[in-house]
């Protein structure tokens, strides 16, 4: 081996591991009466950087049993999303909500068009057929974001060391839950409670499939 191979595996070999000083983070999400909150949002902003760009990332928000699935997402601002039908029938997929507006008209199968979301927001989906067919996308200025499970946990890992801004969202908030300043170590893990107060979720009537009416 020649004194310069050396010197790289010896350069290799003390440099720090990155993923190894990463930080993670963990919410446990409650209601006022201390059930776990799911589909809750969780992400984390450093004000000490600017917000982070993220091009050439796909999502896929698929239509199922003419439902979307899932019925919450996160995206980083950046991020292009697919809208395949799953579906026997054809789904018109829409949203006006000021963050991210556009259309795709009636389709089967393949989404014909990938929406970029590069604007930070709340997005309400649609289906221009199907009025009970409703989702939410929220869309971050950053990649540090999980979704809680049916056990009110979101699990944010890879943080670089640093003070973040960690805030949570739901889609039937009552009101927005306090942001929290939390401190992570390299390598370090920290832990904390919210509350987000929501109304529970009532889905619509969802009438028997008949494929000559969409």
């Amino acid at each position: 081996m020649s004194r310069l191979a050396l010197v790289l595996v010896s350069i290799a070999a003390l440099a720090p591991d990155r993923g190894a000083l990463a930080a993670s983070l963990e919410a446990q999400v409650r209601d006022p009466a201390g059930n776990p909150v799911a589909d809750t949002v969780v992400y984390a902003v450093s004000p000490a950087t600017a917000p982070e760009a993220r091009p050439g990332k796909v999502a896929t928000i698929e239509q199922v049993d003419r439902e979307f699935v899932p019925y919450v997402s996160v995206v980083h601002a950046g991020t292009t999303v697919t809208f395949p039908n799953r579906d026997p029938i054809l789904h018109h997929v829409y949203s006006f909500s000021p963050a991210k507006p556009f259309e795709i008209k009636l389709y089967g199968s393949k989404s014909p068009v990938e929406v970029l979301f590069d604007k930070p927001g709340v997005v309400a989906l649609g289906c221009n057929i199907h009025d009970w067919m409703i989702a939410y996308i929220l869309v971050v200025p950053t990649s540090h974001f999980a979704k809680t499970g049916a056990d009110g946990i979101a699990r944010l890992r890879d943080l670089p060391a640093g003070t973040y801004e960690v805030r949570a969202w739901h889609p039937q908030q009552k009101a927005p839950a306090e942001p929290r300043s939390v401190a992570l170590e390299s390598a370090g893990n920290a832990s904390f409670a919210v509350v987000v107060d929501t109304v529970p979720r009532k889905p619509k009537y969802k009438p028997p499939l008949d494929r000559l009416k969409y």
